[in-house]
């Protein structure tokens, strides 16, 4: 849908897109763009890090929020609802008697055992679709490093944690196995300092983006696709991760395999925090995206 918008749009008004030449690319978007960003600093051909660049009928080099303020002013337009009156909850059917999990029941799950509880996403990882949950404010999702990389999560998870501890908020990460292995000694210094933060491990056994991409090449190059786990699977032997979590000083809990013992793992999650403890919950999710993702990788 969010496609088919944009390729049917005149035109595009980016906040600080990540990659928006990208995104109209693949969307088949052809409108005018006006892109409201900082990240032309970023532009420099030493080392071409950058994303793609794209023709803009305007630039406005600011902030998205002094961009917004100064439409509203000049609009005369009033804020819209409250945000406690759109749900948190994601719209997703909870089965407790569902088992192995899919990233749809992981994220079914999680929004049974927060429910109520103001969240403050400080991570999600590669397979999770916008749709699974309403965010209404800007601390809802505390975004990505924008290093396209793995192994800040555990770092970023203390730290965020850290800075919400006297705003109220529920500090949750959800990590994926591969980024929590990578800097799990930032568990330790958690558990040091006390962060209150409540880490979900959405374990896969692999790095399954890396499987994903190297299947599509396989399939390009005629190359056996069977072979595409190999040295991306974190499994045989599998990691006790709820035990690299315990000998940090974390109280943890796991792997989990179903929809009802997460709930049950997030409500004693919820419960440590609230004393000022981290806590950590080991789910095990089977490898795969959404749907609706997995038929725009099919399509990309």
């Amino acid at each position: 849908a969010s496609s088919a918008a944009l390729a049917e749009a005149d035109l595009v008004v980016a906040f600080d897109w990540v990659d928006p030449a990208g995104t109209l690319a693949q969307a088949g978007c052809r409108a005018e763009v006006v892109d409201i960003t900082l990240d032309h600093h970023l532009t420099n051909g030493w080392s071409l890090d950058h994303m793609g660049v794209m023709p803009k009928r305007m630039h406005l080099s600011t902030l998205p929020d002094i961009a917004v303020a100064a439409l509203i002013e000049t609009l005369g337009t009033a804020p819209g609802a409250p945000a406690s009156a759109v749900p948190t909850a994601p719209t997703l059917n909870y089965d407790p008697t569902d088992g192995p999990m899919s990233m749809a029941g992981f994220a079914a799950a999680l929004g049974e055992g927060l429910r109520g509880e103001d969240v403050s996403f400080i991570r999600l990882p590669l397979g999770w679709d916008g749709s699974f949950w309403n965010f209404r404010h800007p601390l809802d999702y505390l975004g990505y490093d924008g290093g396209a990389g793995i192994g800040s999560g555990p770092g970023m998870t203390v730290g965020a944690a850290l800075a919400l501890r006297d705003t109220g908020r529920l500090a949750v990460s959800v990590m994926g196995d591969g980024d929590l292995m990578m800097g799990a000694s930032a568990l330790w210094t958690g558990a040091k300092h006390g962060a209150p933060f409540l880490a979900v491990i959405c374990n896969n056994r692999s790095y399954y983006n890396d499987e994903v991409h190297q299947e599509r090449v396989a399939r390009t190059r005629s190359r056996p696709v069977e072979n595409k786990s190999v040295g991306q699977a974190i499994a045989d032997p599998d990691i006790d991760i709820a035990a690299i979590a315990r000998a940090q000083g974390v109280e943890a809990v796991g792997p989990i395999q179903t929809q009802a013992d997460l709930v049950d793992a997030l409500v004693a999650g919820r419960a440590a925090v609230a004393g000022e403890r981290p806590f950590l919950v080991d789910a095990r999710v089977e490898p795969g995206y959404s749907e609706a993702m997995s038929k725009g990788m099919t399509e990309t």
